[in-house]
């Protein structure tokens, strides 16, 4: 592990490096300052981000904020899929198409100033980001597509705070995974940040967004009443595959972020899979059918030409002939990519993901 890597895993800010000075006091407070001591550096990491932060949304709201304000969002196209099925591949592939716009790491992390502070602080983040994912081996970089929770959890208003940042204290935070049990009021504030968000990429590129968060996947309802024209495509795994990896990435990702020491435990992999697993089953059928596709991994891992123009088709994208060429030399460029290889399931956990995640099976026609 480099000094940089060091720094990143043991001290760095994680996923609140990018809040305000206001909402970092708020976290603190619902979790009643809850840091353990071992920690206490990364706290103070945060901190001193978030006073810069709060001095730079300062700036960029001077700068943009009316202009940004009257920008109108296009429907998006969002990516579905519960955590380890294949969207970060997908959105990879479907950020080839520069027609599209999407956030990258540097945006999705520093939500409320990157409009003025990209350009510049972007190269010096650069040097303290692992070349690959802590989980796998994806490139990371500060220009890679990223998913739009983490400019969620640096505005407060994600459940990432609570399971990544205090997970044995908090509880408010984690009503934001599918929102089902956040008051009215929640919910207005949950959409008025994601929205904020958009307005200002759409405002930056001018052009429709690509979108993905596996969160996203129990918020269908929400979504289409901020975009009731959006597109989805679904894309899902065998459970046996996506269990054992989320399973791996809670562990690898949480040194990152977290300020209380605790151990992942399988019981909440099940509960928050679950709980999506159930929204999107309960929700997919307000998408117009038009406007939904549905893939699996294991063909687009196959036949990634095949599966896209399959998408590309369904939901009456622009010409894949066009962006075609460029997904081929992604493809290859991934060539000699190595996957995460895990131990067999045992028997216990086989048959509890039979019972509990039952309808992933029957729906997709996986084996248990």
């Amino acid at each position: 592990m480099s000094w940089q890597d060091a720094i990143v895993k043991h001290i760095g800010p994680g996923g609140l490096s990018g809040c305000t000075l206001a909402e970092w006091l708020r976290m603190l407070s619902r979790n009643r300052f809850a840091v353990d001591l071992r920690y206490w550096p990364r706290a103070a990491a945060i901190t001193l981000h978030c006073a810069l932060n709060s001095f730079w949304s300062h700036v960029e709201n001077r700068r943009y904020a009316a202009r940004v304000k009257e920008t109108s969002v296009p429907p998006p196209l969002f990516i579905l899929g519960v955590w380890r099925s294949g969207t970060t591949h997908l959105h990879n592939l479907l950020c080839q198409d520069d027609r599209f716009a999407w956030p990258n790491t540097y945006q999705a992390f520093f939500p409320h100033t990157f409009l003025c502070t990209e350009e510049w602080n972007a190269r010096t983040l650069q040097r303290f980001m692992p070349s690959t994912r802590p989980m796998d081996n994806v490139r990371n970089g500060v220009e890679m597509p990223q998913e739009d929770e983490f400019a969620m959890a640096a505005s407060g208003f994600s459940f990432l705070i609570g399971s990544m940042t205090f997970p044995r204290t908090d509880q408010y935070f984690r009503r934001f995974l599918s929102l089902r049990d956040a008051t009215p009021e929640e919910i207005d504030a949950w959409k008025s940040c994601l929205m904020r968000f958009l307005q200002k990429l759409t405002f930056k590129y001018d052009r429709p967004l690509v979108l993905k968060s596996p969160a996203h996947t129990s918020r269908i309802r929400l979504l289409l009443e901020l975009f009731p024209d959006a597109k989805f495509v679904n894309i899902h795994r065998h459970p046996h595959a996506v269990f054992q990896s989320s399973v791996h990435t809670a562990k690898k990702a949480m040194p990152y972020w977290t300020l209380q020491a605790h151990e992942q435990s399988v019981d909440q992999t099940f509960k928050d899979s679950a709980e999506i697993f159930d929204a999107f089953f309960e929700q997919r059928h307000l998408i117009p059918p038009e406007n939904f596709c549905e893939i699996a991994y294991e063909q687009l891992d196959q036949n990634p030409i095949e599966q896209l123009r399959h998408v590309y088709e369904t939901l009456d994208l622009p010409d894949f002939n066009f962006v075609e060429p460029r997904i081929r030399d992604y493809t290859l460029s991934l060539k000699g990519y190595r996957k995460n290889s895990f131990p067999e399931l045992s028997n216990d956990i086989r048959e509890r993901l039979a019972r509990e995640w039952s309808r992933c099976f029957e729906e997709w026609g996986y084996p248990t």
